[in-house]
């Protein structure tokens, strides 16, 4: 498998040629996990040539790209221009399938429409509000957000296309009215929106099947199916142990002039989550390192030639960032490539690495 790996690496940008804006790395993905947005923000640096936070979110306060639920329901940063067919494409299954959660959270049309109409009103004119000022908000109309309900009805009044986050004020996620932020966002068909979509994926996460297309978009399989079909003329096919993965011709015809090594990528990332088959990249038995308890809670990992070799974590400090690895086995060999990734990680956060361990 290690030629599906090499491969990934330069198309996910990780490896090779990459570009020099947040949001070409973000609209040649399709679209990028962002549960964690410090760690989302790394994920989008490490594919520039010398990104940095500053860069990043001065990208996201020029509405270059958004932040909201798209795929799967859980958070994404898309381009701009892409929100509003990527959101149509995957909500409507997403927001069928949540019935249950309303009926548990005592929650319904009606209470969803009045709290649109409370939280369209109050944003409307190129407002902005945090969570807290909006939960707030709420409880003084009557409506109660303990016990999640807050949350859910910001999640499914952003699936429905009314909000998507803002910049952050310090610490705090914003909200603001997705027509208002992103006005020029295209409007597609169902047909083109598939077909579009599955030339970004297998572009950006090539080789790959169908099946990883549909788990990432959050589709079915039929669906996914048209997708590709649309795709075609940007596509080509190979089979690999006797399976079907889709990417573009110079991925899978050409040569890769640099020779991957090591990388540390955020919990998260689109190498590990964008795809259902995760085998090619992550051995079994070391599944559980990276998902602790099973949680759904990624860590950060260690990437050595393709393959997930252990986690990193992070402390800053006022003197810099301290660096831990954990190798699922020794390496002794290209410690001294994991510390220079870390380098350019704290180069990435404009602070100094004080120190490493590997444990």
């Amino acid at each position: 498998m290690q030629n599906i790996v090499d491969r990934r690496l330069f198309s996910q940008l990780i490896a090779g040629e990459k570009p020099g804006k947040p949001e070409q790395v973000v609209k040649h993905l399709g679209a990028m996990q962002a549960q964690d947005y410090h760690q989302a923000l790394w994920a989008i640096g490490l594919r520039m040539p010398s990104g940095t936070v500053s860069d990043i979110e001065q990208s996201i306060a020029d509405h270059k790209m958004i932040l909201t639920w798209p795929m799967r329901g859980t958070l994404h940063f898309v381009p701009s221009e892409d929100v509003k067919w990527t959101l149509k494409l995957s909500a409507s299954r997403t927001l069928a399938q949540d019935n249950r959660r309303l009926e548990q959270l005592e929650l319904n049309q009606g209470i969803i429409q009045h709290v649109s109409q409370i939280i369209y009103d109050v944003l409307y004119g190129n407002k902005r509000k945090s969570r807290p000022e909006l939960m707030q908000l709420l409880e003084e109309e009557g409506i109660s957000t303990k016990n999640q309900r807050g949350y859910h009805l910001l999640w499914y009044i952003a699936q429905s296309g009314l909000i998507c986050h803002g910049p952050r004020e310090g610490k705090l996620q914003t909200f603001v009215l997705l027509d208002e932020w992103a006005p020029d966002a295209k409007e597609l068909s169902m047909e083109e929106s598939i077909g579009l979509l599955a030339e970004r994926y297998f572009t950006g996460h090539g080789p790959a099947t169908v099946q990883d297309f549909a788990w990432w978009a959050g589709i079915t399989l039929s669906t996914a199916r048209q997708g590709v079909e649309a795709a075609k003329p940007c596509l080509v096919s190979e089979k690999i142990k006797g399976q079907e993965y889709w990417g573009t011709e110079s991925l899978l015809a050409g040569s890769m002039d640099e020779r991957p090594s090591v990388y540390l990528l955020p919990g998260y990332d689109e190498y590990l989550l964008g795809y259902k088959d995760r085998s090619a990249v992550l051995r079994t038995e070391f599944a559980s390192r990276i998902i602790p308890g099973n949680n759904g809670v990624f860590m950060a990992t260690i990437v050595i030639d393709g393959h997930i070799a252990g986690i990193w974590k992070r402390s800053i400090k006022n003197k810099g960032i301290d660096i831990e690895f954990d190798l699922f086995t020794p390496l002794a060999d290209r410690e001294e490539s994991i510390i220079k990734a870390a380098e350019r990680y704290c180069s990435f956060m404009g602070l100094p690495l004080a120190s490493t361990s590997f444990i």
